[in-house]
């Protein structure tokens, strides 16, 4: 048998304790997490190897291996741990690790760090404070009002170049991010692999996968988080259906906001922000209820949750609040739905927003090399 030379790297496994896996070193490799876990496939399964190479910080075979992100984090291994060691947070401090491995830019490691979280938020302060300080708008008297005297945001606002050149800027930013390391992780997936399948089949089955979410159908522990997070996944898809109306309403018809509420584009918006805040909720609700068992999350976590709670608290409130023609505080806090879109679209690559993205990849590649059976 050849001899293979471990290389431990401390600092990872540092790291990973310190992201969210701070009971590791109480696991002693009894399996039980595989042999309860219904996600993993039948060869190799996982993750009691993630286990062992996190306590022993070989790094290279965790972050570029395609099981971290299979897991799902059902956490019916971490509820059936006789020692406590929470596999399933381990795992989900690993995937931060993933994310920050893997991104272009520092961006990552300040966004999993909450001593930098006053800094992502004072860019876009900083970036909407420059549209309208030169304008005067800081005196709510001064900003133009619509024809009958109502709030308009876009006079607030103006939607081109203020609104589209930054979140285009952005998007653009993101999108970029994205390709640069999922192009680097994919490449270190494939090394040594051997490809079984057509790629296009793979990706078709991946997404009809996504659509269904068909893996949290396994899960025991918080089974009830298939509903949850498929609210939150198709509101979104709703929300980005609204900016694609608004985009051809403006530019395509030249018809300017507000929209009637009885608009398809305001019917569409209003249905996928509820759905969002309930599914949103019930997120919260079951990562509470199941804290005991399947523990409480990390500041990753919570970070991307709660930025999604001020997005959609905001975004209804601006809506309310410009109907009540309350400028005083309809604003102010239009403003604040602003910095929290472009806060989670701007750091999606960085974000948890990443594990839509970076999962997808992981289930292609495993369909493609015949691993995820």
């Amino acid at each position: 048998m050849a001899e293979q030379v471990i290389s431990p790297d401390l600092k990872f496994v540092e790291d990973v304790i310190a992201s969210g896996g701070g009971d590791l070193k109480k696991c002693y490799q009894c399996a039980t997490c595989t042999v309860v876990c219904n996600v993993t496939p039948d060869n190799k399964p996982f993750p009691r190897k993630e286990m062992i190479y996190a306590q022993w910080g070989i790094k290279d075979k965790l972050i570029s291996n395609p099981d971290i992100w299979l897991c799902h984090q059902c956490s019916d291994c971490t509820a059936y741990c006789p020692r406590g060691a929470k596999p399933g947070e381990v795992l989900g401090a690993v995937r931060k690790l993933a994310i920050q491995h893997y991104s272009p830019t520092p961006l990552s490691k300040m966004v999993g760090d909450p001593k930098y979280l006053l800094i992502l938020f004072a860019i876009p302060v900083l970036l909407f404070l420059s549209y309208i300080v030169p304008k005067g708008y800081l005196d709510f008297s001064a900003i133009p009002r619509g024809e009958d005297g109502g709030i308009v945001y876009s006079k607030f606002m103006p939607v081109f170049p203020q609104i589209d050149v930054t979140f285009g800027a952005a998007a653009f930013f993101a999108v970029v991010c994205f390709v640069l390391g999922i192009k680097r992780y994919w490449t270190d997936m494939n090394k040594g692999v051997s490809a079984q399948g057509n790629i296009a089949d793979s990706i078709k089955a991946t997404i009809s996968e996504i659509l269904a979410h068909k893996r949290f159908e396994k899960c025991n522990v918080t089974k009830d988080r298939k509903t949850a997070h498929l609210l939150v996944f198709y509101a979104f898809i709703g929300l980005a259906i609204t900016t694609t109306l608004a985009i051809v309403y403006l530019y395509g018809f030249h018809y300017e906001s507000p929209y009637p509420l009885y608009d398809p584009l305001k019917l569409i918006g209003n249905i996928s922000a509820l759905a969002l805040l309930y599914g949103i909720t019930s997120v919260t609700g079951n990562r509470l209820k199941n804290a005991e068992k399947a523990g409480k999350g990390s500041y990753f976590d919570w970070l991307f949750i709660t930025v999604i709670y001020a997005i959609v608290v905001t975004g209804i409130l601006s809506e309310l609040l410009r109907l009540a023609n309350i400028a005083l505080l309809a604003y102010p806090i239009y403003f604040a739905h602003l910095v929290f879109v472009f806060f989670l679209f701007a750091y999606a690559p960085f974000s948890k927003m990443a594990h839509m993205v970076y999962r997808a990849t992981a289930i292609v590649f495993a369909k493609h090399t015949g691993r995820d059976k």
